[in-house]
């Protein structure tokens, strides 16, 4: 940063982060899911465990995201096929998730993108949610995710 640029505030870094992105509903989010794209939850533990899981959702805490789904890392899950992938980043309220969504496409995921309202709005769409159970960081959560009707 120059030394005449001000400091860019939380609210306005979500803004531009958001301007690239084609941010999905519930519903959306649940479309792309069974037509073969990957919701990633990358809510904390405890979230995880006191509100429950997205079946078939990957679960990789925030922190290990970028090494988990970049196609050309070493450390990738096994779901991170390629660039193509169509990937949607949950949070717990669809505010991390922008900025994570933002930070996969700087690795070349064109096609990643995020929930709006996160996991709350899934839960409150009457969407899928299993028990919340322990689930270790990058491996899929057991349920198969079911088709949309």
């Amino acid at each position: 940063m120059a030394v005449s640029e001000r400091p860019v505030g939380i609210d306005e870094l979500l803004e531009r982060a958001r301007l690239d992105l084609d941010r999905l509903t519930p519903e959306q989010a649940r479309d792309t899911a069974t037509a073969g794209g990957l919701l990633v939850d990358i809510r904390y533990a405890a979230l995880r465990e006191r509100d429950g899981l997205i079946p078939g959702a990957l679960v990789v805490e925030r922190n290990e995201l970028e090494w988990r789904l970049d196609p050309q890392g070493s450390h990738r899950a096994a779901e991170a096929v390629g660039h193509d992938l169509r990937v949607v980043v949950i949070c717990n309220e669809g505010y991390a998730s922008s900025l994570a969504a933002v930070s996969l496409r700087q690795l070349g995921l064109r096609h990643a993108t995020d929930l709006i309202g996160g996991f709350q709005a899934w839960k409150a769409a009457g969407l899928p949610v299993t028990a919340g159970l322990p689930v270790t960081a990058g491996l899929p959560a057991t349920a198969a995710f079911p088709a949309s009707g």
